[in-house]
């Protein structure tokens, strides 16, 4: 029997790169869907289009993956390369913070401030949204094994 302590998951080379493989196919969904949605009249729609599905799906993989049991073997993998890693990128609130500061330097302050409320409590009622469609998914697989 080994005393020896386990290292972190965050130390772990493999899932530091299932973390990087997510990352990267998220950054390029992320890009390309900046580059082909609309940002009418220079309000950022594409980072709150990107942010609040982001949300969603965050809410739904993590509900979903927590209702099938503890954060090992594939659930951490899944959880790391989709959440962390591609979730991680895909999403962009720093993107939302700097579009929030070229509105209010554009003079802008009032669509500033309704971006912003978009961006935040939209994040919060997508998230839920989110969580509710993983427990309801949840409880739909487990009706048609019973």
């Amino acid at each position: 029997m080994s005393t020896k302590p386990k290292r972190p998951v965050h130390l772990h080379w493999g899932f530091i790169g299932i973390v990087g493989l997510g990352g990267i196919g998220g950054a390029l969904v992320r890009y390309g869907l900046g580059l082909v949605l609309p940002a009418p009249g220079g309000w950022p729609l594409p980072t709150l289009f990107i942010n609040l599905t982001g949300a969603l799906a965050l809410g739904a993989l993590l509900e979903g993956l927590s209702r099938r049991g503890p954060d090992v073997g594939r659930r951490r993998v899944l959880r790391l390369a989709l959440g962390t890693g591609f979730l991680g990128a895909y999403t962009t609130y720093s993107t939302l913070s700097l579009d929030a500061v070229h509105l209010f330097a554009a003079g802008a302050a009032p669509a500033a401030a309704g971006y912003l409320a978009a961006s935040l409590l939209g994040g919060v009622v997508a998230t839920t949204a989110g969580i509710w469609l993983g427990a309801w998914q949840h409880r739909r697989v487990l009706g048609r094994i019973r």
